[in-house]
C-alpha cells in the first residue's frame, strides 16, 4: 500500500485553495454581499459545507450539469444530494410543473394526480396505503407519531449514525453504551435517551436486546447507511431484523429516501423487505418539495381507528400544505416518465462504470482506499475495508482528504456531496459525465503519490 505523505496534503491545498479564489471572483461578491442579511451568508446553514472559502453561486442547470456565477459549467455528481436524482429540470416534469402553476398550487383538496402517485407507490414499494407530504423528515415525524398512537409504546430504536433527516429522536448515538445527543445536535427537545434506544448496523443480538422490554414502538432503519459512507447489511440481516420485530410487537420502518438509488422500488423492492411502514422524500417530485409514507393493510386498519377525526387537523401528523396539487402533478411526471424502471437500469449501468473506474485508479496507486456502490450510488472511502457499521465508518474519515478529493475536484468542474465523496447518477448522467470524474481523480491521486 502506498504511504501518503500528510504534509504534501496542505501544500496541495494551498494550491487548490488559491485557483478557486482566481476562478471564482463573482461567487466571493454574492458570498460578501449575503453577509448583510443571510445568517452564515447562505439561504440555508448547510450551504457552508462547501470546499473553499465560499460556495459557489448557481445560475442555472440542465441535466446532470450546472452553470455557476463565474459561468463554469459543471458535471453534477451530488444533485442536490438525492433532491436532484431525477436530473436539474427535466422536461416533462417542468412542463407539467408549470401546467399546474397555471391551474392553482394548492387546495387543501385532493386532485386525480393524487390516486396515480398513490398507486405508483404502491406498484413500487408493495404498500398499499399512502399519505404525501413535503419533506422526509415529515414523514418521519408523522409515522413516529402513529407508530406510538397505535402501539401505546413510547421508545424508537434506529442505528447508530443513522440519517433521517431533522427527526429529533433519530440525533443519538451511543458512547460506551450509553445513548447519549449526538455531537452537533442544536437545542434538543429533550434528552434522547428519553425517547430512543441506539444499535449498530448488523448487530442483531444488540437489537434484540433494545426490544426486549416490549416498550419500543417502532424501529426507524435506513436499509442501508449512507450518510457516514455507505455501509451495507450483512446477507441476512434485514429477514432477522423483520423477524424480531414481529416477536417483539414492533413496527419496523423503512424510509428509502437515499436508498431509492438501490431501483425504482428502493431497497425495499430489490431485496424483497416488508416493513410495516415506509418513508420517502427528496427526489419525488424533480426538486419539488414531496416526500411520501406509505403502510400495511394491517397498519391502516390501526391508523384508522385510532384516530380522532374532529382533531385530525390539530393531531401533529398532516401540514397545510401537504399533499398540495403542485407536488403531486410534480410526482406523477417525475415516477411516470422520468424516474422509470428503464431508466434506473441505465444509472446503475454508469454507477458501475464509476466504481469500476475509481477502483481502477485507487488499485493501479495502491492506495489504502475503497469504493461502496449501492445501485445507482456510489462512494469511495479512505481506508482499506468497507466498514460493516457506522462505528467503523466514521472511525475511516480522514477530513484532510476529503477536503482535498472535493475542492481538486470542484476546481476542475465534478461536484461531489460535501458531506462525504459520494456520486450519485441520473437519468440524464452520460459516460462523459462518468468518465470525467474518473480523469479528474485519478489526476487528484497521482498528485498525492507523487514524490
Amino acid at each position: 500500500m502506498t504511504t501518503i505523505d500528510r504534509s504534501r496534503i496542505a501544500v496541495l491545498m494551498d494550491r487548490e485553495r488559491q485557483r478557486f479564489s482566481q476562478t471564482h471572483p463573482r461567487s466571493a461578491e454574492l458570498s460578501a454581499e449575503a453577509k448583510r442579511s443571510l445568517l452564515y451568508g447562505v439561504p440555508m446553514n448547510w450551504m457552508t459545507r462547501w470546499p473553499g472559502s465560499h460556495p459557489v453561486w448557481v445560475t442555472e442547470a440542465h441535466g446532470a450539469h450546472f452553470t455557476d456565477v463565474d459561468g463554469i459549467d459543471y458535471v453534477d455528481l451530488c444533485l442536490g444530494d438525492t433532491g436532484a436524482m431525477a436530473g436539474h429540470a427535466p422536461k416533462v416534469a417542468v412542463d407539467a410543473i408549470a401546467e399546474q402553476a397555471a391551474k392553482g398550487l394548492t387546495f387543501m383538496l385532493p386532485t386525480e394526480d393524487s390516486i396515480w402517485v398513490g398507486d405508483e407507490m404502491a406498484r413500487r414499494f408493495g404498500l398499499p396505503y399512502w399519505q404525501f407530504c413535503l419533506t422526509a423528515t415529515d414523514a418521519n415525524r408523522f409515522v413516529l407519531r402513529l407508530a406510538r398512537q397505535i402501539t401505546g409504546r413510547s421508545k424508537v430504536v434506529v442505528h447508530d449514525w443513522n440519517y433521517h433527516g431533522s427527526v429529533d429522536e433519530t440525533f443519538a448515538t451511543l458512547e460506551d453504551g450509553q445513548v447519549v445527543s449526538k455531537y452537533g445536535n442544536i437545542g434538543p427537545a429533550v434528552d434522547p435517551a428519553l425517547t430512543t434506544r441506539v444499535v449498530q448496523l448488523n448487530d442483531l443480538g444488540g437489537l434484540e436486546s433494545a426490544l426486549a422490554d416490549g416498550d419500543v414502538a417502532c424501529c426507524l432503519f435506513e436499509p442501508a447507511l449512507t450518510n457516514i459512507g455507505i455501509v451495507l447489511p450483512d446477507e441476512g440481516y434485514h429477514a432477522a431484523v423483520r423477524d424480531l420485530c414481529t416477536r417483539y410487537g414492533t413496527l419496523l420502518v423503512i424510509d428509502e429516501t437515499h436508498t431509492i438509488c438501490a431501483g425504482p422500488g428502493g431497497y425495499t423492492a430489490r431485496h424483497g423487505l416488508r416493513p410495516d411502514l415506509l418513508t420517502i422524500g427528496k427526489t419525488l417530485g424533480a426538486g419539488v418539495p414531496s416526500a411520501a409514507y406509505g403502510m400495511s393493510q394491517e397498519i391502516s386498519d390501526r391508523v384508522v381507528a385510532g384516530t380522532f377525526w374532529h382533531e385530525a387537523d390539530i393531531g401533529g401528523v398532516g401540514g397545510t400544505l401537504a399533499g398540495n396539487a403542485l407536488s403531486l402533478a410534480a410526482m406523477r411526471a417525475t415516477l411516470g416518465e422520468v424516474l422509470t424502471d428503464e431508466a434506473f437500469a441505465r444509472m446503475e449501468e454508469l454507477a458501475i462504470r464509476f466504481t469500476d473506474g475509481v477502483r481502477d485508479v485507487i488499485e493501479t496507486r495502491g492506495l489504502p482506499w475503497h469504493i461502496v456502490r449501492l445501485g445507482c450510488r456510489a462512494e469511495y472511502l479512505f481506508r482499506p475495508d468497507p466498514a460493516r457499521d457506522g462505528v467503523e465508518a466514521a472511525a475511516g474519515q480522514d477530513e484532510e482528504l476529503d477536503a482535498y478529493i472535493h475542492l481538486f475536484t470542484l476546481n476542475r468542474a465534478v461536484l461531489l456531496t460535501p458531506f462525504h465523496n459520494m456520486a450519485l447518477m441520473s437519468p440524464a448522467t452520460t459516460v462523459e459525465d462518468v468518465d470525467r470524474h474518473t480523469a479528474v481523480f485519478a489526476e487528484a491521486a497521482d498528485e498525492l503519490v507523487a514524490s
